[in-house]
């Protein structure tokens, strides 16, 4: 007898999974884009910086040939989701510019190894330039003697490498990964950012105001010096992605005129359907 197919996909047993056709390096190259879009978007929340506003760069160290291929395979979708410029991946054999590598041992690992000997391997780890911290980075395991002649071999979970800020840079650590974010907005950017901004409210106001995706609108914007140069260098940008027929800077709006809070300054601005 043929087996009843059920009438709702709700009562159909689950498929069996095939475990030849799961693409672990996709997964590990997945893994690696949220971890770092993750930390570099905790970066902007410390740099209070919108993800709407584009920041010009990011850099993430590659701890040997396999990840820096894998973050290199996912780098275009770590730049849209983070809104950067441009995502450097420096080779393992690369060390990031002015960064500052500092290196703490972990007591509670070590201590159960070389108890008697911690207080040796605290003094030693201060020694521990950015040379020799790289060869620990790169290193599964690493052995170095004291001056009393012990031998301490070092593993993964025996010690933090802690890389501090570099000057306009932000830089975080997770794991053994490292990355660094350019939090500098230049004028160029900070432009960029308001036309984005103003996309973003324009979009919010065709919602609110019931408009179809599809309906056409004409925009107009009452004259700001903070965003005046922003409007025109962005103008065919914003109205393409609002599907504006004409924007325009006006002198004066009257009172039927939005007014969107940018936080330091109002901007006014009318729409109509066409």
């Amino acid at each position: 007898m043929n087996k009843k197919i059920p009438n709702s996909v709700h009562l159909t047993d689950f498929p069996k999974y095939d475990e030849r056709l799961i693409d672990k390096n996709l997964e590990e190259c997945m893994s690696l884009a949220q971890q770092i879009s993750s930390m570099l978007l905790a970066l902007r929340r410390k740099a209070e910086k919108k993800v709407r506003q584009p920041l010009l760069k990011a850099v993430v160290p590659a701890n040997d040939a396999k990840t820096f291929e894998q973050i290199h395979y996912v780098a275009d979708l770590i730049r849209n989701e983070v809104n950067i410029k441009e995502l450097e991946i420096l080779q393992p054999n690369v060390d990031m510019e002015n960064l500052v590598k500092r290196i703490k041992p972990n007591f509670k690992t070590l201590g159960k190894r070389y108890g008697k000997l911690m207080k040796d391997i605290a003094k030693e780890f201060e020694t521990f330039g950015s040379s020799r911290i790289s060869e620990i980075e790169k290193s599964q395991k690493y052995v170095f003697t004291l001056p009393t002649g012990d031998q301490i071999e070092l593993e993964s979970d025996d010690y933090e490498i802690i890389t501090e800020d570099m000057p306009g840079w932000l830089v975080a650590n997770e794991n053994n990964l490292t990355v660094a974010l350019d939090v500098e907005v230049t004028p160029e950017l900070e432009r960029e950012g308001i036309a984005r901004e103003l996309i973003n409210r324009i979009q919010n106001i065709r919602k609110s105001s019931g408009y179809q995706i599809t309906d056409r609108i004409t925009v107009e914007i009452e004259k700001n010096k903070e965003i005046n140069a922003a409007v025109e260098e962005f103008s065919t940008y914003i109205s393409n992605q609002v599907l504006a027929n004409s924007l325009t800077l006006v002198e004066t709006l009257g009172s039927d005129a939005e007014e969107l809070d940018f936080e330091d300054y109002i901007v006014k601005i009318k729409i109509k359907k066409v």
